[in-house]
């Protein structure tokens, strides 16, 4: 009986061994897919530069709700970054106003108020008692955190500076694992020519992917990245493109804006956003809160250290 036992034992792991088709092995493999990327679109020069042309004409103010998150240990950490994220409120215009009003989650108290006309920015810091001005110009950074905020970086990032005539642009197409795109070059002129702008198109969409600006040089003075895009709302509420007329169907909801020369990175979310509303001139004016220390940035006096 002992013998019989043994028998099947081993005829068992024999047929395990071998399986049922006739005395082969059977091995098993995991088939590694690759991600493929999407179709790439075509498109020429010229419609490239008309489609960018026609959101940078077409959006003339912008009304938004955003949160804002800064990457630990940028110059904005530490203003809101104990706060993970702060609910801003946005209004902009062209040519260059900007007023920005950061708030606390939850409790809703007021983080910062920045406000920019292209010639001076002001920023009041309510848990410092701080009230700071300076020139838009101004490009020593301080030693001081809360001195290198500058809300026309938001700007900057928002109402994109026309493709004029008379400068000269060229295309050229970059691909790599994930996506293609084509890069619209915008060269600044004079003694020496330099690259002044990258505007970048995912081919997937046609739709503006990256804005990078530099300096003289070539330095890489901002880096956007934009994605997200979802259709403007119509004037009903409902989820609608915008009237042709306007130049703008849709806008990003994902923004984030690297400024490496400032050592700052900022996401920005829009939650919500109308373009091309009337904002009286008013709602622009920052003046500082009764008692605030009031700081010039990019005095001499200011930043010399003791």
């Amino acid at each position: 009986m002992r013998r019989v036992k043994v028998c099947m034992v081993l005829a068992t792991v024999a047929a395990i061994s071998c399986g049922c088709g006739g005395g082969r092995v059977v091995t098993s493999h995991t088939v590694l897919t690759q991600v493929q990327r999407p179709v790439a679109k075509d498109a020429t020069r010229e419609e490239l530069l008309d489609q960018y042309n026609s959101i940078a004409r077409g959006t003339k103010t912008l009304n938004a709700t955003v949160e804002l998150k800064p990457t630990t240990g940028s110059k904005y950490s530490g203003i809101i970054d104990e706060y993970h994220e702060v609910k801003a409120f946005l209004l902009a215009a062209r040519p260059a106003q900007i007023r920005v009003l950061g708030q606390a989650p939850v409790v809703g108290t007021t983080v910062f108020d920045m406000a920019s006309d292209g010639e001076a920015f002001r920023v009041s810091i309510p848990s410092k008692n701080k009230f700071l001005v300076g020139p838009v110009a101004v490009e020593r950074a301080s030693s001081k955190p809360i001195e290198n905020l500058r809300p026309q970086h938001l700007l900057d990032a928002l109402l994109w500076p026309e493709i004029r005539k008379e400068e000269a642009v060229y295309l050229k197409e970059f691909n790599d694992e994930n996506a293609r795109y084509y890069v619209l070059t915008v060269l600044r002129g004079g003694y020496q020519t330099e690259v002044l702008r990258e505007i970048w198109f995912d081919r997937a969409d046609l739709q503006v992917a990256r804005l990078q600006t530099f300096g003289p040089k070539g330095i890489l003075l901002s880096d956007v990245r934009l994605s997200d895009w979802r259709p403007l709302e119509g004037a009903t509420g409902q989820s609608a493109p915008a009237a042709p007329a306007s130049g703008v169907a849709s806008f990003p909801r994902a923004i984030r804006i690297d400024r490496p020369r400032d050592d700052y990175r900022l996401d920005l979310q829009i939650m919500k956003i109308t373009v091309n509303e009337e904002i009286p001139a008013e709602r622009f004016n920052l003046d500082p809160p009764a008692g605030a220390e009031l700081v010039h940035v990019g005095d001499a006096m200011e930043n010399r250290q003791p």
